[in-house]
């Protein structure tokens, strides 16, 4: 058994009814209770797992499952409250690739998903051994386990012996099997938040008698906000607070709470979590700050012994506005107002904010969650809950860590299709990043790694709580435009002008109006009216007026969205027009969005109430056109279908292993690979590279020139040394060398001023004429591999024209990569030169994303520069990085 198999961790996981299981490598203390979860089975379960009902069977599985750990074979149990309810295990055959599996569920706990999670788990555990199918004998009439197989999501192939049963299960990772597993988590999950924000019943621990506690507060604002089920408070000192009754300790309650607020001081925390959970509480909400490293293990550990789910530490609270419910556990200023914005934040402050201000406009909360230092509950978690509960439309987030992002991204994808999700991008700073790892004991996060994520999952993310709120005013509001194509209508030519200029700066563009278009505003406006793109309507237009201005440009086909800004005048006054009823008479009928600028508003933004809905309103130009811009990128995220990752022919994985395995071999600590073994392993991966030749001696430099020179005669040498990075600032590169005598004299050179370092150098031919590029991959600890794209040369640090994406890279991913540098009208062709090989490129980061998704060693790679013609793609420098680094299993169902 390799270490990763028997050193695997524990996890804990949700079954299907939320209850919280420990998932673990069997030990050889576990045989008494392993030969119990046999031993208790009715006969007729024995007879179906071992196709007898031989009590000596049980005996039997518990001696091989209890061995000391071997090689090709891994056991795994499922364990609730210190009783063993499940046991997987796989034993290598004599096909290398494949093992033998088997599954027992303990009597009376099937159909609540044990046994399929436990095969997950092994699943996991068999691909980071190398094994690629599993085989399970059952019998035929064994429907249960069958229909287990089936539903996993993994190819399974069945061969009928007789009254037995030989399924064949293929352990590949394949979007089918990552969909099944995300929907049984996603079906767990939403039933374990339940007790969290459904609670039947809810105790207040530390709720003081005198105001000014954080515990009255959450107590105050449950009772004032009419929570339906029964509320209690529990201090030892009082019999009623605020006109809730009280008891001395949880365990002396009436009756057992779903959910328990703990607001005690810090180092009482812990126990008084074991308290709750020994009460048989369902989850907890602790809104206590300062938990030191110890306090902290120790309440997790209470949560996952007695299945808690667990908001915080540190936060500012909970509350679901449904009204069968109105639990606002809280200590905001107000109650927040009911709607259907679902919210989720790390910072208390930022969670005031946002509730704020969605009340204000009217959009108001169907749930909200302060998640504080995030030790349980995420922004995952509230995003599968408002998928389900069916009251939210809309999701905000202001995350500033990410537990597992690349489960997030993939929740995200879909929740994003059937709802807006907005976040705050906090932390894009180096001071940013600081804070809010001093904040959160978060570790810091690359920014172009969280742009990545958001602009793949489709997320909507903006800079600031002020922004957030602007783009889910108009998200919330308007209909999507179908393109960036705005018309701007205004009674003050200056105010458009102003217009204008923020949508060009968005991004958006302004469309010259058509002749017929023209023809038809100039039938319905005032004289002087002036028909561009800005509209400018006067200071005269009228309220009628105005509505059939905006009516005929919705109808008109190059629009997309219509701006107005409008500032009061006199005329409008004497006249009595409202030209902003105009905007609001019936926007029902107009499929495109709409928005106002007012600049004389005194709120950044407002919801303006229309005759079936309500209209944006912006003080700033600036703000409309932002929003505006948000919502055409989230039209087209939708508007395109969901990008597959490229099969991808000559890649030798094996090999690429075996040449990561021999390199870890002799460097245990890891470093950075020499040009032969470097070139080896992209040549795994089939990246193309240019043509070179290693030479440690000033003979075999003389040799490798003369086998590369091309019809010129002149190539390029490269010093090499373990630990170099940047060959040109080293000044170890000598360029356009011709003949024997400046090869000598170059190898020479390098020879005597790196005397010590050198190791040998790379001898290539002079690189033709082309596009230089940068791609390149860094393996994030939490992020995974990002895979990175643009300018190369030397100009690349300087310039910083780059972009990035998350692997694994689908075909939408790479056509953005190439596209979102500012170089990309180079690769495209300019001033009628022609495009650059674009197949090979795509090709080129399709197999870096590849590389990097395959071996979790690889901690960086650096192909700089790679040389794009229109003849090809090559790579004329590398470098890779390996650590000595274990395959994790992102999509695994576990618990933080």
């Amino acid at each position: 058994m390799t270490d990763e198999a028997h050193s695997r961790p524990t996890v804990h996981a949700l079954l299907a009814d939320g209850t919280t299981v420990c998932i673990r490598p069997v030990r050889g203390a576990d045989h008494g209770q392993v030969r119990g979860l046999y031993e208790e089975m009715s006969p007729e379960n024995l007879r179906l797992r071992f196709f007898a009902a031989s009590r000596r069977s049980a005996a039997l599985a518990a001696d091989r499952a209890c061995a000391s750990p071997h090689r090709g074979y891994q056991a795994l149990l499922a364990e609730t409250a210190g009783r063993v309810i499940g046991l997987a295990e796989y034993e290598r055959t004599d096909e290398q690739d494949t093992a033998e599996m088997s599954i027992a569920v303990a009597d009376g706990l099937h159909h609540r998903g044990v046994g399929t999670l436990l095969v997950e788990h092994l699943v996991s555990a068999a691909r980071a051994e190398g094994i690629t199918a599993f085989t399970a004998d059952a019998l035929s009439e064994n429907h249960e386990v069958l229909r287990l197989f089936a539903d996993l999501g993994l190819r399974t192939a069945r061969r009928f012996e007789g009254p037995e049963v030989r399924c064949t299960i293929t352990l590949d990772e394949s979007d089918t099997y990552l969909t099944a597993v995300e929907e049984r988590g996603r079906t767990a999950d939403v039933v374990s938040l339940e007790p969290l924000l459904r609670p039947k019943a809810v105790a207040v621990v530390g709720a003081g008698r005198k105001p000014g506690s954080v515990g009255r507060a959450v107590l105050h604002h449950l009772h004032a906000g009419g929570y339906t089920g029964r509320l209690f408070a529990v201090n030892p000192a009082a019999h009623s607070i605020l006109g809730v009754p009280c008891h001395p300790s949880v365990g002396a309650l009436p009756v057992t709470p779903d959910l328990a607020v703990l607001a005690v001081p810090a180092a009482a925390v812990p126990a008084t979590a074991e308290e709750c959970g020994k009460a048989g509480a369902r989850a907890l909400l602790v809104v206590t700050a300062g938990l030191d490293a110890e306090q902290a293990r120790d309440l997790l550990a209470a949560c996952r012994a007695h299945g808690m789910r667990l908001v915080g530490p540190n936060c500012l609270g909970i509350s679901h506005t449904d009204p069968e419910v109105r639990l606002d556990a809280t200590f905001a200023a107000g109650h927040p107002r009911p709607g259907t914005a679902g919210v989720a934040v790390q910072s208390g402050g930022v969670g005031i904010a946002l509730l704020d201000g969605l009340s204000r406009l009217g959009i108001g909360v169907s749930s909200f969650a302060s998640l504080g230092d995030k030790y349980d509950v995420s922004g995952n978690d509230m995003l599968q809950w408002w998928e389900s509960d069916g009251r939210t439309d809309l999701a905000l987030l202001h995350l500033e860590s990410f537990g597992s992002p690349r489960a997030f991204s993939r929740t995200a994808r879909r929740v994003t299709r059937r709802m807006p999700v907005l976040t705050v991008d906090a932390g894009r700073t180096d001071a940013g990043r600081r804070a809010a790892a001093s904040h959160t004991a978060a570790a810091a996060t690359r920014t172009m790694t969280r742009g990545a994520l958001f602009t793949q999952a489709g997320i909507t993310a903006t800079h600031s709580c002020g922004e957030l709120l602007e783009a889910a005013a108009l998200l919330h509001s308007q209909p999507l435009p179908a393109g960036p194509r705005v018309a701007i209508v205004t009674n003050a030519g200056g105010a458009g002008v102003l217009a204008a200029d923020a949508c060009a700066e968005a991004g958006l563009s302004l469309p010259a109006p058509t002749p017929e278009l023209i023809d038809d505003l100039l039938a319905v406006l005032p004289d002087g009216a002036a028909v561009g793109n800005p509209v400018d309507a006067t200071a005269a237009v009228t309220e009628e007026q105005l509505t059939d201005c905006l009516d005929r440009i919705m109808r008109h086909n190059d629009v997309d969205a219509v701006l107005v800004a409008l500032v009061p005048t006199a005329v409008a006054a004497a006249t009595g027009d409202d030209l902003v009823r105009a905007l609001t008479r019936a926007p029902g009928r107009r499929p495109k969005p709409v928005a106002a600028i007012r600049l004389e508003q005194g709120l950044p933004v407002e919801l303006l109430p229309a005759a079936d809905g309500t209209v944006p309103s912006y003080a700033e130009p600036q703000a409309a056109a932002r929003a505006l811009a948000h919502a055409v990128r989230r039209s087209a995220w939708l508007a395109r279908p969901a990008g597959t990752v490229p099969d991808l022919d000559g890649v030798e994985t094996d090999r690429a292993h075996a040449v990561v395995a021999a390199y870890l071999d002799t460097h245990p600590d890891g470093g950075w690979l020499d040009p032969r073994v470097c070139a080896e392993l992209l040549d795994c991966y089939g990246i193309p590279q240019s043509a070179w030749a290693w030479a440690d001696t000033e003979d075999r430099a003389v040799l490798a020139a003369e086998r590369l020179r091309g019809a010129d005669g002149r190539v390029v040498m490269k010093g090499h040394w373990p630990g170099l990075v940047h060959k040109t600032a080293e000044h170890a590169v000598h360029l356009d060398l011709r003949g024997d005598s400046q090869v000598r004299a170059a190898f020479r050179d390098l020879e005597t001023r790196f005397a010590g370092l050198l190791q040998g150098v790379v001898i290539q031919p002079l690189a033709d004429r082309g596009t230089e590029l940068f791609a390149g991959v860094v393996q994030d600890q939490v992020f995974g591999p990002l895979v990175l794209f643009g300018l190369g040369g030397t100009a690349t640090e300087v310039l910083a024209d780059h972009a990035a994406r998350l692997a694994p890279l689908t075909d939408h991913d790479v056509h953005d990569l190439i596209t979102a540098p500012r170089c990309a009208p180079l690769l495209l062709g300019v001033n009628g030169a022609r495009p650059v090989d674009l197949e090979g490129l795509e090709q080129l980061l399709l197999r870096l994303s590849r590389m990097a998704g395959e071996l979790p060693q690889l901690a960086e790679a650096d192909f700089n520069p790679v040389l794009a013609t229109p003849g090809g793609v090559g790579v004329l420098d590398a470098r890779v990085r390996l650590l000595p680094r274990r395959p994790q299993d992102p999509y695994l169902r576990r618990l933080r």
